[in-house]
């Protein structure tokens, strides 16, 4: 009898232990689902009110498939749906945490409305309001996950005291679930924390390969990408093509007299005044050094000369300021080129508007050429 007792008690052990470590298993592909969907706006404690809303509903979603994968006894079952709900008050704060928590209890009350059922309320109530008070706190991060996860634990030990009169069941059952609650918790916390960090540093790369550092602008890389999707555009949904080629007059004395760190501000205040005397939709790119480009599609060449007038205009009447107190004075030359009015063949702008920038270099600087009129 003794024997038979024991084999029904390992049994069951045995069971627990596979059911707590497939509520593990979904939790996690759970997180690499919501962080693959949501990757692009993950939920923060400045989150839009209805990106907290719509992600309280997918945590409680994600809790009531977690109860489907219960431990049952008799009618009291176990498993891991405060994990989701915690995670969305770490992250998210009171709003997403307490609509987890009411679909929580609504998916709970569904399955059984019994003594365990109202014990789940309880306890969900009970770890919502700690883990919402813990994440206001002002402590590192692993300490609220602590602090979070254990107290969930003791909640669900004096529930489940309460609710189970077999000692021996609960001896064995206790500690096993404060075992997976934690791995859970943890590894929840720590596979959140990785997959964020890692999208971070992926946009951070994306926007470096397209970004210039110094100015912010587009890149050359950039450019050439934008310039050649345009090119593909002309004709369906863009009928005509211009490109400014514009450099610093007497740059390289700048730097040689003021030092490169100054010569970087008269850089990022240029591409400023650029980015404020160009439209919208027209693309400004750092090409390299102090060379700098503006594509402005559906744009004649009448109006693309009245833009670089303008740009130039511009920059010859502000005062650039310098770190240290002084202000000089620059100028820049612009070259035009413009599809179809001075170029016929779209994929030459390039080469015509550089031709256009070197002639008004060389005919006294601080002047606009076209390309048209260099022929």
């Amino acid at each position: 009898m003794k024997k038979n007792m024991i084999w029904y008690f390992m049994v069951i052990i045995m069971l627990m232990i596979k059911d707590l470590f497939t509520n593990l298993a979904i939790v996690v592909s759970l997180l690499f689902l919501y962080s693959h969907i949501f990757s692009a706006s993950p939920l923060k404690k400045d989150s839009t009110f209805m990106r907290k809303v719509l992600l309280g509903v997918v945590g409680g979603l994600f809790s009531n498939i977690l109860m489907q994968y219960s431990i049952r006894i008799d009618t009291t079952i176990v498993d891991l749906r405060h994990i989701p709900i915690i995670l969305l008050a770490f992250f998210g704060g009171t709003l997403p945490a307490v609509i987890g928590m009411v679909l929580v209890i609504i998916g709970r009350l569904v399955i059984g409305v019994n003594a365990s059922a109202y014990a789940s309320v309880i306890l969900m109530v009970l770890i919502t309001i700690f883990s919402t008070f813990i994440s206001k706190q002002r402590m590192s991060k692993k300490n609220k996950a602590i602090l979070m996860l254990t107290f969930s634990n003791i909640i669900f030990t004096f529930v489940i005291i309460y609710l189970l009169s077999d000692v021996s069941l609960l001896v064995k059952l206790v500690p096993l679930y404060w075992i997976i609650s934690y791995l859970a918790g943890f590894l929840s916390f720590y596979i959140l924390d990785f997959i964020r960090k890692s999208q971070f540093l992926l946009e951070k790369y994306k926007s470096e390969s397209t970004t210039d550092g110094l100015t912010g602008l587009n890149n050359v890389r950039k450019f050439d990408e934008v310039f050649n999707s345009l090119i593909k555009e002309l004709n369906k949904s863009i009928q005509s093509l211009s490109l400014l080629y514009i450099d610093i007059d007497f740059f390289k004395k700048i730097n040689d007299t003021y030092g490169h760190s100054e010569g970087d501000l008269v850089l990022k205040r240029l591409g400023t005044l650029l980015t404020e005397a160009t439209r919208s939709f027209d693309v400004v790119s750092r090409n390299g050094g102090e060379e700098f480009t503006v594509l402005l599609p559906d744009t004649s060449v009448v109006r693309a000369k009245d833009i670089a007038e303008h740009i130039r205009k511009t920059v010859e009447s502000t005062e650039f300021s310098l770190s240290g107190g002084g202000v000089i004075k620059v100028t820049v030359s612009v070259g035009v080129a413009s599809y179809i009015d001075t170029t016929e063949n779209p994929g030459m702008l390039i080469e015509d508007a550089d031709k256009a920038l070197y002639a008004a270099k060389k005919t006294g600087r601080n002047k606009v050429c076209c390309h048209n009129a260099i022929n």
